[in-house]
């Protein structure tokens, strides 16, 4: 015994049982009936559910893509995706027309649209990187344990950005299923951070490196066994200097100084103040004596054209302590700093511009 199943005035399938007693077909024929339309109830409100289920997800993700500049839902085993949120010069690029609110639109190919927005709109510097980044054939097991993946680049229209992929759903196999690729624009988080850490490592009275960045920039050198030489560099009679013309002219002093020094070497060469009156210079690949010798006539000629109008035409004198790193044994900071303070101590002992060189043997 069968009864229709109707759909919008269409009979779309039948229900029945088999066997059935004959002692009460038409009570058995209404509750067939019953059946077939509680049937058709609970379809249509499966169909309203996965229905809204998906708009109240669309929704979600219109509400989320307010903090990013561009969102896509993409099916990581078909590469089928929607773009939820992009910009105007990419809907621009890619020739198509701005999807309404609430629109929902499938495409079929995530890593060749992808890949051309990248080609067109990312740094060529950053692009190699962000290409890998955003291969959807590999985000599976780069998410394997992971609630969010993300990469920083440069983009041609909205500078620093990071993108993301973070996981949706997984199907009945617990393979990845759906991720969102997100990209927020963090050009003034990093303006922020690059300020910050330009604070962190330098002295704030002269604009040089302070002590910290220094010895870490030239501990990296000698880790690296760079050769080169390490110059401490005092200022002869500073606090005669404070206590005759006053701490701002002292300060002027010190500022000038770090200035003369940052002019007198070269972009690679670590200039830093190590506190109060006192310098230091690595100059990565210097070994010789003689050009190193040529450097301190330069800078002592330099500063001694330093002008302070407080101080009537008094000159600035330096006393200097160097030593060579020739780049074979391994070496700490501390250990080279001993080593050019104890010629600086020889450089004290003498009237005017002084530099000396350390030497072991003595």
């Amino acid at each position: 015994m069968v009864c229709p199943i109707r759909y919008k005035d269409e009979i779309k399938g039948f229900f029945g049982v088999d066997n059935p007693p004959e002692s009460d077909t038409l009570g058995l024929t209404t509750f067939l009936d019953m059946i077939g339309t509680l049937l058709i109830s609970l379809l249509k409100l499966r169909n309203s559910f996965t229905k809204s289920n998906k708009e109240a997800k669309l929704s979600s993700y219109s509400s989320l893509s307010s903090i990013y500049i561009s969102m896509a839902v993409v099916n990581v085993q078909t590469h089928r995706y929607h773009i939820v949120k992009t910009l105007d010069e990419v809907t621009h690029f890619l020739g198509v027309k701005p999807q309404k609110e609430g629109e929902y639109k499938i495409d079929e190919d995530f890593p060749g649209h992808i890949n051309s927005v990248m080609n067109e709109f990312c740094t060529k510097a950053h692009r190699k990187e962000a290409l890998e980044f955003v291969d959807i054939t590999t985000v599976e097991d780069r998410l394997r344990g992971k609630n969010t993946i993300v990469h920083e680049l440069i983009g041609k229209v909205s500078g620093w950005c990071r993108e993301r992929f973070i996981p949706v759903d997984y199907d009945d196999d617990g393979r990845l299923w759906h991720v969102l690729y997100c990209v927020e624009n963090i050009d003034e988080e990093k303006r922020r951070e690059n300020r910050l850490m330009y604070l962190a490592q330098t002295d704030f009275m002269t604009g040089i490196r302070n002590r910290g960045s220094g010895e870490n920039k030239i501990t990296e050198y000698l880790v690296r066994k760079q050769c080169g030489l390490l110059c401490l560099l005092d200022c002869d009679k500073f606090k005669s200097i404070n206590d005759t013309y006053g701490h701002v002219v002292g300060d002027k002093v010190i500022i000038a100084i770090a200035d003369t020094l940052r002019k007198s070497c070269r972009d690679d060469d670590v200039v830093l103040r190590l506190g109060g009156d006192e310098f230091a210079v690595f100059i990565p690949g210097m070994l010789d004596k003689e050009r190193a010798e040529a450097f301190f006539d330069r800078l002592f000629s330099n500063i001694e054209h330093i002008d302070i109008a407080e101080m009537n035409g008094k000159h600035i004198l330096l006393s200097l302590g160097a030593c060579f790193y020739d780049g074979m044994d391994c070496i700490t900071f501390d250990q080279l700093y001993r080593r050019a303070d104890t010629a600086m101590y020889d450089s004290k002992k003498k009237q005017g511009y002084s530099a000396t060189i350390f030497d072991a043997k003595q």
